[in-house]
């Protein structure tokens, strides 16, 4: 089992996922543990494979690319990768590197000293790390969006969206088996899962840089993203994230 397993889902990504993973593999060659990097591809139609094939012959079975089954959405391939993770620890970022791989330690050393089940970087706690800022409308339409999901679940977070996760073995295993949201709206409601079930959260403040090439539509994505945030009460009424489903939907199908 290596320490820690680092999440990419991909879509389309040929032009930046080499960058992203050299860097990325140049970081985790310093470290004194051992480490896995398993890129989800989410049904793309460049050559992503085909790139992140042609880099295992600098690392070997440390990288894996996972093959969705057609184009399902990053909730979905964050959900895949992290249930076929095997690390002590599984981190999952986005393709654009937004925030270095300098950072991991952030999110990894305090799970790593017992203090913390689920670790999620922040571009809202500290301004001074945002080296790059997003475009005036896409702040404001974002802090926006956080206010309504703070309403509507509950979670007293700055920031859900940033795509920095790091979980626990136990708290992945449990969580991602409970997640029901396929789109971009999977952030905020993996971290109601977990905060419903007795995990200990951390939102901490992360490097963080705006890098063009988004797949995030700056009006569509947000109003989906409500959308599919408003279904989460709904499905805790349900009963969809309680720890008997836990178990009973812990042996997820992988998805090679």
């Amino acid at each position: 089992m290596p320490l820690l397993s680092i999440v990419i889902p991909a879509y389309n990504e040929s032009a930046r996922i080499g960058r992203t993973l050299d860097a990325t593999i140049d970081y985790l060659d310093q470290q004194s543990y051992s480490s896995e990097i398993l890129v989800v591809d989410d049904g793309s139609q460049d050559n992503t494979v085909e790139v992140v094939t042609a880099l295992k012959s600098r690392v070997g079975e440390r990288l894996q690319v996972i093959r969705n089954p057609g184009n399902k959405g990053k909730g979905y391939a964050v959900r895949n990768g992290m249930l076929n993770s095997a690390g002590e620890i599984a981190l999952f970022f986005d393709a654009d590197l937004s925030t270095p791989a300098g950072e991991i330690p952030t999110v990894i050393d305090p799970i790593r000293a017992g203090q913390f089940d689920v670790v999620f970087g922040s571009r809202a706690l500290d301004a001074s790390l945002i080296d790059a800022h997003q475009s005036s409308l896409r702040e404001a339409i974002g802090r926006t969006g956080n206010f309504i999901l703070r309403t509507l679940t509950g979670l007293d977070f700055k920031d859900t969206q940033c795509g920095f996760k790091a979980f626990s073995r136990r708290a992945a295993d449990t969580v991602f088996a409970l997640q029901q949201i396929d789109g971009f709206g999977f952030d905020p409601e993996v971290l109601f899962i977990a905060k419903k079930l007795g995990f200990r959260l951390l939102e901490t403040p992360v490097r963080w840089s705006h890098v063009e090439g988004s797949k995030v539509h700056v009006i569509g994505t947000p109003l989906k993203v409500l959308l599919e945030i408003s279904t989460i009460r709904i499905n805790d009424i349900a009963g969809k994230y309680d720890q008997s489903e836990a178990k009973k939907n812990g042996q997820a199908k992988r998805q090679y």
